[in-house]
């Protein structure tokens, strides 16, 4: 890799880039120093720097001239970037996504308004108040969409039946293969299907909102949401994350379930289904991360069952 790619992407995102584009992706990053040289000249931006890179994307800080700080992101596939602004302009006027403001749906790249730091929740390791995070999805729920957008949503089920097959391949080919059985897998998809098949409460979904995709923006802000995986369905499975995040105990769980209901007005029963079922993800999650021997990892197997 030359050392101008090297100053944009690192080998992690590289490998990333081509296991989820395969081979294709190599003559892309050969051109990327090109794309972004245009990108900054035509936009009228200087780039800082590699930003956080996502699963899909090269991720890179950069001022605009008025002194503003953005984030510029590229796909090899040209049309994840576009649709995830048109998604996150569902949302704006909620003030709980990041502003859109440039697309070139041609080149796969968008320019977005940066949050404060930039940090997740994820990243400073500790679990907010579930008020906090309730009034996030309270008022993501609340926007209202026009009904000629809703049809790019996709339903809840596509998006539950895509998570439990990615999950269920990275158990098979990893060291969860051993420790959580394919039942458990099967019976958290099971609960998660018919969940998704329900009809009460139906809204535009984040689809994605873990700890990773949720920025810190200090009191000014708040918390806001990014890489949305869009979807329509019950309210309360945007919730889930936040239900068995870092939780090693069914009061934990159900001490959040009570909180996020008062705040969000979705039953507090559903939301606990949708955790029960999510947990053998968790599960598989920790024990691929080589923790099987932690306390969430026996909590998340307990749960599960």
């Amino acid at each position: 890799m030359s050392d101008v790619i090297a100053q944009l992407i690192d080998d992690k995102q590289r490998a990333r880039l081509l296991r989820r584009f395969g081979t294709g992706a190599t003559d892309w990053l050969s051109g990327l120093p090109g794309l972004v040289a245009d990108l900054a000249a035509e936009w009228k931006l200087t780039i800082d720097g590699p930003a956080p890179h996502g699963r899909t994307s090269v991720v890179l800080f950069c001022r605009r001239v008025d002194g503003s700080a953005g984030i510029l992101k590229i796909s090899p596939d040209p049309g994840l970037g576009s649709s995830e602004a048109r998604i996150l302009k569902l949302w704006e006027s909620s003030g709980r996504v990041p502003a859109v403001w440039e697309v070139d749906a041609d080149r796969g790249a968008v320019l977005l308004e940066a949050i404060g730091t930039g940090r997740t929740v994820s990243l400073n390791g500790e679990v907010p108040s579930m008020r906090t995070i309730g009034e996030l999805i309270r008022d993501l729920h609340s926007v209202d969409v026009p009904c000629d957008e809703k049809g790019e949503l996709h339903p809840l089920l596509t998006r539950v039946n895509f998570i439990f097959d990615m999950w269920d391949r990275n158990r098979r080919e990893g060291l969860a293969a051993d420790l959580v059985p394919t039942a458990l897998l099967h019976m958290g998809h099971a609960r998660a299907r018919e969940l998704a098949h329900g009809q009460d409460d139906i809204v535009p979904l984040h689809g994605d909102l873990h700890p990773g995709n949720v920025i810190d923006g200090g009191p000014e802000r708040g918390l806001v949401a990014v890489d949305p995986r869009a979807c329509v369905g019950d309210a309360a499975f945007d919730a889930v994350d936040w239900l068995l995040w870092k939780a090693t105990s069914t009061v934990e769980v159900e001490r959040r379930v009570s909180e996020l209901s008062d705040v969000m007005g979705v039953p507090g029963e559903r939301l606990l289904a949708w955790a029960r079922a999510y947990a053998p993800i968790f599960a598989v999650a920790w024990a691929q991360r080589g923790r099987a021997d932690s306390e969430e990892f026996r909590f998340l197997l307990d749960f599960s069952s």
